[in-house]
C-alpha cells in the first residue's frame, strides 16, 4: 500500500462523513470537507506520477473512489433540494453506464485498460466544483445564482459528452478488435 493508494482510500472513507454533514445541514463543514477531498485527488494523482508510484490498484481505485464520493454527494445534494434532480439523474446515469460499460467491455474483449479521457477529467473538475459552490452557497449565503445556472449547464453539457465520448471509444475499440479477428 503506497501514500497515493492510502489518500485515495481516505476519499472513499470520508464519503458517509460528507454525505452525513450535507444531511445533517452541515453545509459549511460539508463543503470543507468535500473540498478536502477534492484537492486529496489532485494530490494522490501528482504523487503516484511525479514519484513514480501509480499502480494498477490506484488505477481502478482513484475513479471508483471520485465515482463513490460525487455521486454519494450528488445524490443527497439532490435529495435535498439544492441541486435539479435532473441533474443528479444525469451524473448517476453517467457514472452507471461508464462503470457497466466498462464491466462489459472487459467480460467480452479481456482487455480494458483504465484510461480517463479529457473530457471525464474536465467533467470531474466541474462536477467537483458545481458541488462545492452548492455548498459554499448554501453554507456561508454566498449569491452565485448566475454562475451557479452556468455552473449547472456545464456540468450537465460534460457530462452527457463524457458518457457519449466513452461509448464511441468502446465502439470504436470493439470494431478494430472484430476487424483484427
Amino acid at each position: 500500500m503506497n501514500i497515493p493508494n492510502f489518500i485515495t482510500l481516505l476519499r472513499i472513507a470520508v464519503t458517509p462523513i460528507t454525505v452525513w454533514l450535507i444531511v445533517e445541514g452541515h453545509l459549511i463543514w460539508a463543503f470543507w470537507v468535500f473540498v478536502a477531498a477534492g484537492v486529496s485527488d489532485a494530490l494522490d494523482g501528482f504523487l503516484a506520477k511525479r514519484f513514480d508510484m501509480e499502480t494498477d490498484l490506484g488505477k481502478y481505485l482513484d475513479p471508483i473512489a471520485d465515482k463513490a464520493l460525487l455521486v454519494s454527494v450528488y445524490v443527497t445534494l439532490g435529495i435535498e433540494g439544492y441541486v435539479p434532480n435532473w441533474l443528479v439523474i444525469l451524473v448517476v446515469f453517467r457514472d452507471v453506464f461508464i462503470v457497466g460499460g466498462a464491466l462489459l467491455f472487459e467480460t467480452m474483449t479481456h482487455s480494458l485498460t483504465m484510461q480517463p479521457l479529457m473530457v471525464s477529467k474536465l467533467n470531474t473538475v466541474l462536477q467537483i466544483t458545481l458541488a462545492a459552490a452548492v455548498m459554499a452557497n448554501i453554507g456561508y449565503g454566498i449569491e452565485l445564482d448566475g454562475a451557479m445556472d452556468a455552473l449547472v449547464i456545464l456540468t450537465a453539457l460534460t457530462t452527457a459528452s463524457s458518457g457519449v465520448t466513452y461509448a464511441v471509444v468502446w465502439i470504436r475499440l470493439w470494431g478494430r478488435m472484430e476487424e483484427d479477428r
